[in-house]
């Protein structure tokens, strides 16, 4: 919403109310009136299909839910590759849908296509999920993300409690700061409960690869990983050619627990319509752009899948203590002394970092107990 926009709507209002001192007080709070048919469009662009199981799917949930806002118009596009289409797409909804907010989901949308059009767009703001916004980006883009590296760690803190083997698989499309941060908090926490567990890795180099995803969760299986996990676009084939081998497994982006209803334990979910009503809203009121947007579980921006039945009580009784503690944020995830896979010190003795703390965005190794290269 523009700014003439907005003070032809307090002039109207400022009729309606006859001059009054309540208008005047409109006015000087900078409280948007503007009426009941006017909207905001929005847009939001995704790298693959809005119903993979997985990540773009809750992207479109979140989406779903602001379309419900009676102020809000949306346009929407699907399968649009990391490359110059995604730049097209955004500036396609600028320029003919009226889009005055942008949210580009994908991690690689974010450099150089949300900056370039940010610097050539400065009255339409774009949020962005995953990046690291720094001052010197335009201001009229931003980044949002959840810490649903406490999930991953809650997962591996129940991955622990049924393996066997303590041979845990991570199936991972690329190793970016925020895939490597699940890595390490899903390893940890299976360590929490046993130092001596492992978490075996294949990266398989992009973010939707169903036949390599298939082929990677067979390969660790058939190395002993009774539990398996991942950070790709889509689980659905990992989850349901682990059910079918008979492991168990957890799953990530959103629930997938009717995709392998006797393996399935649990998994870390995203809540997007947390971050995603905090930023239409401050864009339909005319607020400051909400640059560097972050949450975890005590915020909302991120939720545990329930429980599966082959979940033993024991296990969830540990992580939900863990989790009580992670709600009231006094769990440290990432402390010293801790080393890396290499027996490299990355964090010292002494030294906790929070989940705040910018250093883990960007994160460039697996800890100890991972089995893997970056």
């Amino acid at each position: 919403m523009n700014m003439s926009t907005i003070d032809k709507s307090r002039r109207k209002a400022l009729a309606q109310l006859g001059g009054s001192a309540a208008a005047l007080t409109l006015i000087s709070l900078g409280i948007r009136t503007a009426s009941a048919s006017e909207k905001l469009t929005i847009g939001a662009v995704y790298v693959g299909s809005r119903d993979d199981y997985g990540y773009n799917q809750s992207h479109a949930e979140a989406v779903a839910e602001m379309k419900k806002l009676p102020y809000i118009r949306v346009v929407e596009e699907e399968r649009v590759p990391e490359t110059i289409a995604v730049q097209k797409s955004m500036q396609a909804m600028i320029e003919q849908d009226d889009a005055k907010l942008i949210f580009a989901t994908s991690f690689g949308y974010f450099d150089p296509y949300v900056l370039k059009l940010g610097a050539q767009y400065p009255k339409i703001r774009f949020a962005h999920c995953g990046g690291l916004w720094t001052p010197k980006d335009p201001k009229n883009t931003g980044s949002f993300f959840g810490y649903i590296d406490e999930c991953e760690y809650l997962s591996g803190v129940v991955a622990a409690h049924v393996s066997k083997s303590k041979k845990l698989g991570f199936i991972a499309a690329k190793p970016i700061p925020q895939v490597l941060r699940n890595i390490n908090s899903f390893t940890l926490g299976a360590q929490s409960v046993d130092p001596s567990f492992t978490t075996h890795v294949i990266f398989t180099g992009d973010w939707s690869m169903p036949v390599k995803e298939a082929e990677s969760a067979n390969s660790l299986i058939d190395q002993g990983c009774d539990v398996i996990t991942c950070h790709v676009d889509s689980p659905k084939v990992i989850i349901e050619t682990a059910e079918k081998r008979g492991v168990y497994c957890t799953g990530y982006h959103v629930d997938q627990s009717s995709l392998a209803p006797k393996g399935y334990l649990t998994g870390a979910e995203w809540v997007w319509a947390t971050p995603y009503k905090m930023l239409v809203d401050a864009a339909y009121e005319g607020k400051p752009m909400l640059n560097f947007l972050r949450g975890g579980l005590k915020e909302g921006f991120v939720k545990m899948s329930p429980y599966g039945k082959a979940v033993p009580e024991k296990a969830k009784e540990t992580a939900d203590a863990i989790k009580a503690k992670m709600l009231g944020g006094s769990y440290v995830i990432f402390k010293g002394p801790l080393k890396d896979n290499n027996g490299k010190t990355v964090i010292p003795e002494g030294v906790s970092l929070g989940q705040r703390d910018v250093a883990l965005e960007g994160m460039n190794y697996l800890v100890a107990g991972v089995v893997g290269q970056i």
